[in-house]
């Protein structure tokens, strides 16, 4: 059993809060700060919480905190994993990590060598059908994979710090860019080194310093490419998209806007509908268990399991300092329209890597391109010549 501190009151919060309560049916949140002596008052009040704080050292000191689960602003998470090292308290920490590589690394290594468990609250890496399709990936369903793209878009995040550069530390790249990156890298593989990065940013809409729309390439070490798109821009709710190509097969995944679940309503009644919903009237596009299809459950279930096992959850503190250090690229990118190196002072993972030969055999005399059944069941072939490299087709008969 778990004794939960969540420090953060307010809308990421809660929803941790409705995951946990009762998911693995024996955690409880004991503790709650918040910076708003009414937003901790309520908050205690809706989830029966018995200690509340505005002082966030009194929440993370508390007797009955075991975890602390950071939900605040980004600019908040530094000064809150520090105060958890004080206290030896372990630490699971909202996404992003730090509002850029620097800081993330200095957090990951302060908790490190003070030897206390932490994890990084990347929910999206969790969601049902990205643990399905991951775990299909890695049984080899799709082959080699060779591209993966990742989408999150919709009008914009729900509070003032958001919008502001230097509280955030970024916008819509730092907000989103850092479920897009973290999706990709575990379809492309955690191992293997992000060499650099591609990026278009732009301001288009909203009158910020921050972008609020952006698209970028990662380029892997063995060859692999990761693809973000993200935007504050984008009108009609949240959209929720990722695409993985492989040598053989490709996995299309919705999670969000069409989930087969649709509504039409003329608003009478005004309720909230479903995350980032523009409108109450109309056609709506609800999502059955909200929390469950972002994947907060999952990923609490994984946190706590590796807390009491005292093994390292699936995304630890190190992931959140990789993809920090990508989006840093990224926004270097953005400016300077070349391709960025990825700066990664620290790396775990494969090293040497190189782009896989695209040469395949057919006969001693011919590279395999490809083949297709034509519509009268003929096979076509077609192939490279090794010595000449003329490109040539043979017909199979159907028999």
């Amino acid at each position: 059993m778990a004794k939960v501190c969540i420090l953060g009151g307010g809308f990421i919060g809660r929803f941790y809060a409705e995951s946990l309560c009762g998911r693995r049916s024996k955690d409880s949140v004991t503790v709650v700060f918040s910076r708003s002596e009414s937003s901790a008052v309520r908050f205690a009040n809706d989830y029966s919480v018995l200690h509340y704080f505005t002082d966030m050292e009194a929440a993370i000191s508390h007797s009955e905190a075991d975890i602390i689960v950071i939900a605040l602003p980004n600019f908040q998470h530094e000064e809150a994993i520090n105060l958890c090292v004080k206290h030896k308290k372990a630490v699971l920490c909202t996404k992003p990590l730090g509002r850029n590589a620097e800081e993330a690394l200095r957090m990951m290594t302060t908790c490190e060598e003070a030897g206390i468990f932490t994890g990084y609250l990347e929910d999206l890496c969790y969601t049902p059908k990205f643990l399905k399709s991951l775990e299909s990936v890695k049984n080899g369903a799709i082959g080699r994979v060779l591209w993966a793209k990742s989408r999150e878009t919709h009008p914009g995040p729900h509070s003032d710090w958001f919008w502001d550069l230097n509280l955030a530390g970024g916008g819509a790249i730092l907000d989103m860019g850092c479920h897009c990156i973290e999706i990709s890298r575990s379809f492309i593989g955690k191992d293997i080194k992000p060499v650099e990065v591609m990026c278009w940013a732009d301001t288009q809409v909203k009158p910020i310093d921050a972008e609020d729309h952006a698209i970028g390439l990662v380029k892997y070490e063995n060859g692999a490419i990761g693809q973000f798109e993200v935007s504050w821009t984008f009108r009609g709710g949240m959209d929720l998209r990722d695409e993985i190509m492989g040598t053989e097969g490709t996995i299309w995944l919705n999670s969000w806007l069409r989930t087969g679940f649709e509504m039409f309503t003329s608003g009478e009644a005004g309720n909230y509908v479903v995350e980032k919903a523009e409108s109450s009237s109309g056609w709506q596009f609800p999502v059955g268990d909200e929390a469950h299809e972002l994947g907060y459950p999952n990923m609490f279930i994984d946190m706590f399991d590796a807390f009491e096992n005292q093994t390292a959850p699936s995304e630890t503190f190190y992931d959140g300092y990789v993809v920090n250090s990508i989006i840093d690229a990224a926004y270097k990118s953005a400016k300077t329209k070349q391709w960025e190196p990825v700066n990664l002072p620290i790396w775990r993972g494969q090293t040497g890597l190189s782009k896989p030969s695209v040469f395949k055999e057919y006969d001693q005399e011919h590279w395999f391109i490809k083949d297709e059944i034509l519509p009268n069941g003929d096979k076509k072939v077609i192939l490279k010549k090794k010595v000449s490299g003329e490109i040539v087709e043979i017909e199979i008969l159907k028999s």
